[in-house]
């Protein structure tokens, strides 16, 4: 059992109403062609979206989800090993930390793709993905480990089938999870003033995960109707 506890806690890696606040001008998304930003116009725009984003997120989960933490820590991984990457975690309290690497914020174009990425990874803690997921995650263990040890597998077998439940289980609804955060962190940066449409060109200058059996990510395409749908719904168009 020891493996599959170390396969929950590794998953703690994985989120009042408000009138939405004007949109700024929209500008063209950004493109592989277009040039990274100076590092300290990164910056800037990085404190920016932190200084507008995180009072929309709070309030939004404090409003859908009012018995978990919603004081959202906002850090950044200044390890250069660490890549491009964001992601949303919780500490033994229950605190939300979204975690961004500089690889990241110096990626990002311009500042509606930072805004984009930030109300992604608040709405996975509002939608409260990591609990989902390691429920899921201890119920495959379960019904894997419980059948093979049925049928007589070997103590090394039930590993084995306990590593495997626990692994589909987690991927069970990773997809339904990254459109759901899609959703509901454009609602977020619309709120705060950004521009989700153009934001999401940070997603489509990624290489597209198709639609993989088990995939972590939904294809592009799926994600850029749920971007378009609700910023339809907030009267903001391509």
């Amino acid at each position: 059992m020891r493996t599959y506890l170390l396969i929950l806690a590794l998953m703690g890696l994985a989120a009042c109403n408000i009138a939405p606040a004007p949109i700024t001008p929209s500008a063209p998304p950004a493109t592989s062609d277009t040039p990274r930003l100076p590092p300290s116009v990164a910056v800037a725009n990085f404190e920016e979206v932190v200084a507008r984003v995180e009072p929309v997120a709070e309030s939004v989960c404090r409003r859908e989800t009012p018995r978990q933490n919603c004081d959202f820590v906002i850090a950044v991984e200044r390890d250069p090993r660490a890549g491009v990457n964001a992601f949303q975690t919780l500490d033994k309290n229950g605190r939300p930390f979204l975690v961004f690497t500089l690889g990241l914020i110096a990626e990002a174009r311009n500042i509606d793709e930072l805004a984009f990425v930030m109300g992604h990874e608040a709405a996975h803690h509002i939608e409260q993905h990591i609990p989902q997921q390691r429920q899921s995650a201890r119920e495959g263990a379960f019904v894997l480990g419980t059948l093979a040890q049925m049928g007589g597998a070997s103590q090394s077998g039930i590993r084995e089938a306990v590593e495997i439940g626990a692994f589909v289980g987690a991927r069970r609804f990773s997809q339904d999870h990254e459109l759901e955060a899609d959703r509901l962190g454009r609602i977020i940066a619309i709120r705060a003033g950004f521009d989700p449409v153009r934001g999401s060109a940070f997603f489509e200058r990624l290489p597209d995960p198709g639609d993989q059996f088990l995939g972590t990510h939904p294809p592009n395409a799926a994600r850029q109707a749920i971007v378009r749908n609700t910023a339809a719904q907030f009267g903001r168009r391509n």
